[in-house]
């Protein structure tokens, strides 16, 4: 009798049970850590978007020692405007909307400020520019934020609006967040009173960057800055 045959089953190696937790670690934790990081930009921009600027304090009678004219006859609108606050862009859309219906029974003026001892030219930007395409709009400059301080202002896109007998009526801003244009209960308070109807509203909060930088305020850099 020959050797019995022996059969020997080739080695199979048994894998471990895959884990995604214990397998590559480190990836996993930066994953964690990127969509992290991503909820918490989106929490704080969504923030940032809706937190209004520091309203203004103007005077309840239009200043006589103002060097704006105001109207003759009717409402004056003044719109306050830092000419690099590219949140501002949202707010002079909604200027263009809303004087499509009122341009005849208010006199409006967009006034920019110029900090003093930059040049005339700081001040034409593409706000500027859009200010003069808006039927029954004046652009005008306010050297050394005299205008801006005189009326309280802290704000660009601030809108205030004063009666034919020179009383404040409204005072806020025109868009419904930084940047955001769209329906909104200034527009619609502003249309209105301008239209002898009774607003809901006579005061908004109002959306942009600070009108005097400091360094740490203002619009630095293309954006926004509380």
């Amino acid at each position: 009798m020959g050797a019995p045959d022996f059969f020997c089953p080739p080695r199979v190696m048994q894998r471990p049970a895959f884990d995604i937790w214990t397998t590559r670690p480190v990836g996993w934790i930066a994953v964690i850590l990127w969509a992290a990081a991503v909820g918490s930009g989106f929490v704080l921009l969504t923030s940032y978007q809706n937190a209004p600027g520091t309203p203004a304090q103007p005077p309840a009678d239009w200043p006589a020692e103002s060097r704006i004219e105001p109207a003759d006859q009717g409402a004056t609108l003044l719109v306050f405007v830092h000419p690099h606050c590219p949140c501002t862009d949202a707010t002079m859309e909604e200027l263009a909307r809303l004087m499509r219906h009122v341009r005849d029974t208010v006199r409006a003026h967009a006034v920019f400020l110029r900090p003093e001892p930059v040049e005339p030219g700081w001040v034409t930007t593409s706000l500027w520019r859009r200010a003069e395409s808006v039927t029954g709009v004046r652009p005008r400059r306010d050297p050394g934020g005299r205008e801006t301080d005189r009326f309280g202002v802290k704000t660009s896109g601030q809108v205030l609006l004063y009666g034919p007998e020179g009383a404040l009526q409204f005072q806020g801003g025109i868009t419904a967040g930084r940047g955001h244009e769209g329906d909104n209960a200034g527009r619609a308070a502003l249309r209105a009173l301008l239209t002898g109807a009774r607003p809901a509203d006579t005061e908004t909060f109002v959306f942009g960057c600070s009108m005097h930088e400091d360094g740490t305020t203002g619009c630095i850099g293309g954006m926004c800055l509380r």
